[in-house]
């Protein structure tokens, strides 16, 4: 097991995580000197596809690369533990002279700083402590201002701040990574790419179901006309079963079994999010096609899920991809801009479907519903819209859970053209 590893920080701080990652065999590491987001457009995008996972040398730098948000890849950081911080903080008070309350701190938050300087003895409340990163011409302004206010009379800080505070005269001091701290992460990264890697190996099962009549020509029906079709389908997912590395067993009119791993169906739907390209399928193939993936420990876990998932996707529509995971999560439609995550398992649900009539699934979709809108208040269309099912079905769903008391009528708007005012409904927490 080899696993690339870019590391991602200053010069000096690279040289110590590297004298760290020396001891171990499991990593090829990528050393990549990084100050600013115009860096990691230079230096790190031509890299992304080639590294598993990256490790930044300190908080501030992976701060940076958090608000980059260009690496999909798991992204990990050294932290700063307590005999760091407080043997920064004793050479300050050693040089300078001064009391601990004048210092201003960043990267981590005041309780972390406390508790470090409680090892040390000393028990104190900060008072001057930015533990966001707002950014970096915003933490130099930070010290600096404080500094030459004279609330403080020094700053510890990180690279390339205390560069540019020690400029302006500011007595800086600069936390650097402790090998403790490196040896914990690195094995935090080793049991990732562990887990991880098992993951992708889970048995995946795709379960398809294929209306050929949608392609049938007006009055051009026959039997042999719909075997044709049938063999047509039957070759694309010959072709799409060797891209997945699987293998496709028919199972009744229609329907395919096709048996592969959850890391290689990840791939081909850039994380469950689009439905596979699939040759020679025009857009009637592809409304013709409809399909359910399960994920799961043992195949039959798997052909369970992908079960599950195919009556998910039938509820949504024709031509609708649905993918049910082993802890029993279900997601999407798959391509669709709207896509739900809901689980189907709560006893809290069950208890709620049998009073209110409603099915534990719409239920879920609901909740899932209220969770993307990032509100409890919604009316009709926008339930349709969300669920993906016709406005008057949002509307019984919203009726049924105001009479049984879980939902309650808060306003009415006008719509823009004519028609009747819609009712904004407030849902209870279930």
């Amino acid at each position: 097991m080899k696993i690339r590893l870019g590391l991602l920080g200053v010069a000096d701080s690279l040289e110590i995580i590297q004298s760290v990652t020396n001891e171990y065999s499991e990593f090829i590491c990528t050393p990549v000197e990084v100050l600013t987001e115009e860096d990691l457009d230079e230096k790190v995008a031509p890299l992304i596809n080639e590294m598993d996972m990256w490790l930044c040398t300190g908080p501030i730098t992976y701060e940076i690369v958090q608000d980059w948000n260009k690496i999909d890849a798991p992204v990990f950081h050294v932290g700063y533990n307590g005999s760091t911080l407080y043997k920064t903080v004793l050479r300050v008070l050693y040089e300078q002279k001064i009391a601990v309350d004048e210092i201003s701190f960043d990267s981590c938050d005041a309780p972390t700083w406390e508790n470090a300087l409680q090892e040390a003895g000393i028990s104190i409340k900060l008072k001057y402590v930015e533990s966001e990163v707002i950014s970096l011409e915003g933490l130099i302004h930070y010290h600096y201002e404080l500094w030459k206010s004279g609330k403080t009379k020094a700053a510890i800080t990180g690279h390339p701040i205390h560069h540019e505070l020690q400029r302006l005269g500011v007595p800086a001091y600069r936390s650097l990574p402790s090998t403790m701290a490196a040896e914990a992460v690195l094995t935090q990264i080793l049991r990732t790419y562990e887990m991880l890697h098992y993951k992708s190996t889970q048995i995946a099962v795709q379960i398809i179901e294929i209306d050929s009549f949608l392609d049938l020509k007006k009055d051009n029906f026959s039997t042999d006309e719909l075997f044709r079709i049938e063999l047509k389908y039957m070759e694309t997912l010959l072709s799409y079963t060797k891209t997945v590395h699987g293998s496709v067993k028919p199972s009744g009119l229609g329907r395919y079994v096709i048996f592969t791993t959850r890391g290689l169906l990840q791939d081909i739907t850039n994380n469950y999010s689009q439905i596979p390209e699939m040759e020679d399928f025009d857009q009637i193939s592809k409304e013709a096609v409809t399909c359910g993936i399960g994920i799961g420990q043992t195949v039959y876990d798997a052909e369970i899920n992908a079960g599950n998932a195919l009556l998910h996707a039938k509820e949504a529509g024709k031509g609708s991809w649905m993918v049910c995971f082993d802890d029993k999560t279900i997601a999407g439609p798959l391509g669709k801009p709207e896509q739900l995550t809901y689980s189907y398992t709560s006893e809290q649900l069950e208890s709620l479907s049998q009073e209110t009539s409603l099915s534990v699934m719409t239920l879920n979709k609901l909740k899932s519903s209220l969770k993307k809108l990032a509100s409890d208040e919604l009316n009709a269309n926008e339930l349709a819209k969300y669920m993906q099912i016709p406005a008057r079905s949002a509307r019984r769903i919203l009726t049924t859970l105001e009479e049984k008391g879980y939902a309650e009528v808060v306003a009415e708007e006008k719509p823009h053209t004519r028609g009747r005012p819609r009712k904004i409904y407030k849902i209870a927490q279930f």
